[in-house]
């Protein structure tokens, strides 16, 4: 079974950065496409970026472009958003899942397989 979990999160300044970990407690997301998501406070969740099983291949939403990058680290089994250059518009609690198909512009919350609990991201002006 999944059991994931996302880590980095905090307060940070305008133009800042954070780094956030994903990794599963259980069974490994080595194996799976993986996503990030985000969701602010009256807002629906919508797709930060996501990246193939293999590691290859990044998707990122225009709105993190030059900003945001997703990695996969085997030797570790985690699967990190590095977010640069932030800005308050960010804000939101960021979500890590594992995709039930491969990552691409058509990603979409419905695609995920499992989620973890989120971490919050404060990005004040």
């Amino acid at each position: 079974q999944l059991q994931i979990v996302e880590s980095g999160g905090g307060l940070v300044q305008s133009g800042g950065s954070l780094r956030l970990s994903c990794t599963s407690s259980g069974s490994s997301l080595e194996s799976y496409a993986v996503a990030w998501f985000r969701q602010a406070p009256g807002k629906e969740r919508e797709g930060v970026s996501c990246i193939r099983a293999s590691g290859f291949a990044p998707y990122y939403k225009d709105f993190v472009k030059g900003r945001f990058t997703i990695s996969k680290d085997s030797s570790k089994k985690t699967t990190y958003l590095q977010m640069n250059d932030l800005k308050p518009e960010d804000t939101a609690i960021y979500y890590c899942a594992a995709l039930q198909i491969t990552c691409g512009p058509s990603l979409r919350p419905h695609q995920a397989e499992s989620w973890g609990p989120g971490t919050q991201v404060t990005v004040s002006a």
